[in-house]
């Protein structure tokens, strides 16, 4: 089974979600699935049928979490340094817009690219792998290819 790197804060999302999916959602939804056969015929009971799409949708990410879990590889960042890896917070800037951008490179799992945290295997994450502070990097993304220089490399 191929273990999934991941951050501690990660790792503790995740777990909380997996408690508040099995201590609230999944009794909110069984007692909306009573409440709803009490309305009685339950072929043609619209609130029946979204529960149960509500509930098959929840089972599914309970098992994909406890997946998740059960797979992880929890990296502190804190405890590594040098070159980018796993776990780094990196400082680029875009060479053609002058933009400076900020991500921590995470695994699939906590990858959210609105919050800054870039997903490992996603192309950029691939690019600045092993790079240090001051390289430059050329990506090839889905909009086109980006030039970026690395002004700093954080292990928090």
């Amino acid at each position: 089974m191929e273990k999934l790197p991941m951050t501690r804060r990660g790792f503790q999302a995740l777990e909380a979600e997996l408690k508040t999916l099995k201590t609230t959602e999944r009794p909110a939804i069984i007692r909306a699935i009573a409440e709803a056969r009490e309305h009685g015929d339950l072929s043609e009971n619209a609130e029946y049928h979204a529960a149960r799409e509500k509930q098959s949708f929840t089972e599914g990410r309970i098992k994909e979490i406890e997946s998740l879990l059960g797979r992880a590889e929890v990296i502190d960042p804190a405890r590594l340094s040098g070159s980018i890896k796993f776990g780094a917070t990196v400082t680029l800037i875009d060479e053609e817009t002058e933009e400076e951008r900020r991500y921590q490179i995470v695994g699939e799992a906590e990858a959210d690219i609105e919050r800054g945290l870039l997903n490992l295997r996603s192309p950029l994450a691939r690019a600045l792998i092993g790079k240090e502070e001051g390289d430059s990097v050329e990506v090839k993304t889905p909009g086109g290819q980006r030039d970026y220089e690395v002004l700093r490399i954080e292990y928090l």
